[in-house]
């Protein structure tokens, strides 16, 4: 019997990819997966809860999936953070970049921007049970739930 790949196990197997020290990756494109990574998880618990209209699916997730919402789940994960994660979080929020969100403070942006590029990390490691733990206790802790 063939041992089952993760999502990230099997995408390197198929496209050929090549092992990369992921420590050597730019905070932002850590960010720029961990934002569909994150998306991924609130899309799959809200259409895991129902199978609703696509506009209900839409005004669910969008509660969740915006800077506001990340930047106050990192805020409420700090303690929590391994020493590692709070150097790949740091690096996030700390990166210089050319857009800003449209409904949130460049505050609220940065943190968000550090919490993907953490997500980012985390699947690249291929430790998506860390990635959903994390989103599912700041989720807790900001009392929301999906």
């Amino acid at each position: 019997m063939e041992e089952s790949l993760s999502l990230l196990g099997q995408l390197k197997k198929e496209f050929g990819c090549k092992e990369v020290d992921i420590r050597t990756y730019s905070p932002l494109a850590l960010a720029y997966i961990g934002d569909s990574i994150y998306d991924v998880i609130i899309r799959t618990v809200v259409v895991e809860r129902g199978n609703q209209s696509t506009k209900k699916l839409h005004r669910t997730a969008v509660r969740y999936v915006n800077a506001g919402t990340q930047a106050r789940m990192a805020e409420s994960l700090q303690d929590v953070f391994t020493e590692e994660e709070e150097e790949v979080y740091r690096r996030g929020r700390n990166a210089k970049s050319n857009s800003t969100a449209k409904n949130a403070s460049l505050a609220d942006y940065r943190k968000a921007t550090g919490m993907e590029a953490l997500l980012g990390y985390l699947y690249l490691q291929d430790r998506m049970d860390r990635a959903v733990e994390l989103v599912k206790w700041g989720l807790g802790n900001l009392g929301l739930e999906i």
